[in-house]
């Protein structure tokens, strides 16, 4: 499913218009965007939890040459789904 098809999805479901549906979607990015930007978690009770986890500096190998390269540590977001999605998709 890509955006246009959940906006669809939500349209239909939340019985809105395309556009409000549109505009929902955009605004629950911009949200969990915002949160995971400033560091904090957005929890969703059942569906799951956005996060920041913290990717430790190593050392890595370019594929094609063997060379060694250096990857420097990072932000990732994280996602870890709750109980309630687990159990839908089983």
């Amino acid at each position: 499913m890509n955006k246009s098809e959940l906006i669809q999805a939500m349209a239909t479901e939340a019985e809105l218009t395309k556009a409000q549906a549109s505009a929902a979607v955009d605004a629950f990015e911009v949200v969990i965007t915002r949160a995971l930007s400033e560091g904090t978690s957005v929890a969703l009770v059942g569906f799951g939890t956005f996060s920041i986890g913290e990717r430790q500096a190593r050392t890595g190998r370019n594929p094609k040459t063997g060379e060694e390269l250096k990857i420097p540590a990072a932000r990732v977001p994280k996602f870890k789904a709750g109980k309630t999605l687990k159990d839908a998709v089983q």
